[in-house]
């Protein structure tokens, strides 16, 4: 009887416990990935400074821009790197939006229609695909 009641315990015990050492150790930051599509939009949350660096994104021409809501078509891809800022973006064809803001690196499509609404004052540099 002893022992059914110890590895009944063992077999329940255990794996809870494993459980919420997992919980408890898995890092935050795979909450929400670091690169991720919405819309056919790219996102990269934060990249890493190489990373600026190989695009060569200080070089980019900069825009600035405060509060504005205006609808804009990408006649060709566009990089951007957002420094400050934060930007709501309504996709037309389907009728849903997105947040992006400074520390983002986004990559619209060619051919994308949006309605682009600064929220806060907007830095940028952007890189129009050639």
């Amino acid at each position: 009887m002893k022992s059914t009641v110890l590895r009944l315990s063992l077999g329940i015990i255990v794996p809870l416990i494993l459980s919420l050492l997992f919980v408890k150790l898995m890092p935050k930051e795979t909450a929400m990935p670091k690169t991720y599509e919405i819309f056919g939009v790219t996102i990269h949350k934060n990249p890493t400074q190489s990373k600026l660096t190989e695009l060569g994104v200080t070089t980019w021409p900069k825009h600035e821009s405060g509060p504005t809501k205006i609808p804009w078509s990408f006649k060709a891809e566009e990089t951007m790197y957002l420094l400050e800022g934060k930007v709501k973006v309504t996709v037309e064809e389907s009728v849903g939006s997105f947040e992006i803001g400074a520390g983002d690196l986004v990559v619209f499509p060619k051919g994308m229609n949006i309605t682009w609404e600064v929220i806060k004052d907007l830095k940028k540099h952007y890189s129009l695909k050639k």
